[in-house]
């Protein structure tokens, strides 16, 4: 059976509204054969994503950024689950095998920083991105929790038997 890791940090309910629009994609009844795990981003380690097939990141923007706590699970792990860096340091492309991904960001004003960020780490990581990514500003309307459960759709179906 394949894996999905669900990885976000949702501290308010507009958030986990979002994440749990997503987690019903995910749980839709047209998808089979796949194990959903969620984690919160401070609670999620190496081991969870090593064992997952695919992964989904819900994250706030906060101040041009994402969370501190998703900053958090890249920084804990990057190098134990592929990430790679250049010779300066920095992100590098990732080479191997690449497990796909989906992103949803929330921001009261704007998302931008927030989701440059994620995709400079998630480029240097063995994965690749599935689907656009879901951008939400201000409280999320039907359309936006429509669009998350669409993303968490789109992710489970990739892995689904």
């Amino acid at each position: 059976m394949a894996r999905l890791l669900l990885v976000h940090h949702s501290p308010t309910p507009t958030l986990r509204d979002l994440t749990d629009a997503v987690l019903g994609g995910t749980r839709d009844e047209a998808v089979t054969g796949v194990e959903v795990v969620e984690r919160a981003a401070l609670e999620a380690s190496a081991e969870d994503v090593l064992a997952a097939d695919g992964y989904l990141l819900v994250t706030p923007a906060n101040f041009g950024y994402m969370s501190g706590a998703l900053k958090h699970f890249f920084d804990s792990l990057f190098l134990e689950v592929g990430g790679a860096l250049g010779e300066d340091g920095s992100a590098a492309g990732s080479s191997g095998g690449r497990r796909p991904f989906g992103l949803a960001v929330h921001g009261r004003y704007d998302t931008t920083g927030a989701v440059r960020s994620v995709l400079a780490i998630t480029g240097a990581l063995p994965w690749q991105q599935a689907a656009p990514v879901l951008e939400v500003l201000g409280d999320p309307d039907e359309e936006a929790r429509a669009a998350a459960y669409e993303l968490g759709g789109t992710l489970a179906a990739l892995l689904s038997s």
